[in-house]
């Protein structure tokens, strides 16, 4: 793809949902994510990333982010970090937040990793499930399970820590 004006308008549209998908696939490290998203910025400027219209071009650019972002942790492994945590082993201190967003942004680092990406991109970013399954190369099947397992993981979650009272 030609870093056309068309093209960087289309990109700059996607810019705030791609930044915060970008976030969330460097586990919320914002130094990390301004900086895979401008290595994503500078793969299509210099055509190393080309759009082939066989998905959206949201679907596509969000492909894009999520691999840059594996690449970049793959080169600093000091960032990458295993959850090792169980869900009864959240402290409530860090669910007590009152804003909404930190709220469900907690609760979505307890969840599985494939379960949290399906949420995300589900919810956050309006992904079908049939958008979602070959942007993370996975079965819809399994995009279906992941999807279903998490609501009910995220579900318990809230209910445990009393948050749909706050935040639903």
């Amino acid at each position: 793809m030609q870093a056309t004006s068309y093209w960087k308008d289309q990109l700059e549209s996607l810019h705030h949902e791609s930044y915060m998908w970008c976030l969330s696939c460097c586990n919320y490290d914002k130094d990390m994510a301004k900086d895979v998203l401008q290595d994503v910025y500078l793969k299509i400027y210099e055509d190393r990333a080309s759009f082939k219209e066989k998905s959206s071009l949201k679907t596509w650019l969000f492909s894009v982010i999520k691999y840059t972002s594996i690449d970049h942790m793959r080169k600093q492994p000091k960032h990458i970090e295993k959850l090792s945590v169980s869900h009864s082993q959240i402290p409530e201190s860090e669910i007590e937040d009152n804003e909404k967003e930190n709220a469900f942004t907690k609760i979505l680092e307890f969840l599985s990793a494939q379960q949290r990406e399906v949420l995300t991109l589900a919810f956050y970013h309006g992904l079908t499930l049939e958008e979602i399954a070959p942007l993370l190369k996975i079965s819809i099947g399994s995009v279906r399970t992941h999807y279903e397992r998490g609501k009910e993981n995220f579900k318990k979650l809230l209910l445990k820590y009393n948050l749909h009272t706050e935040i639903l």
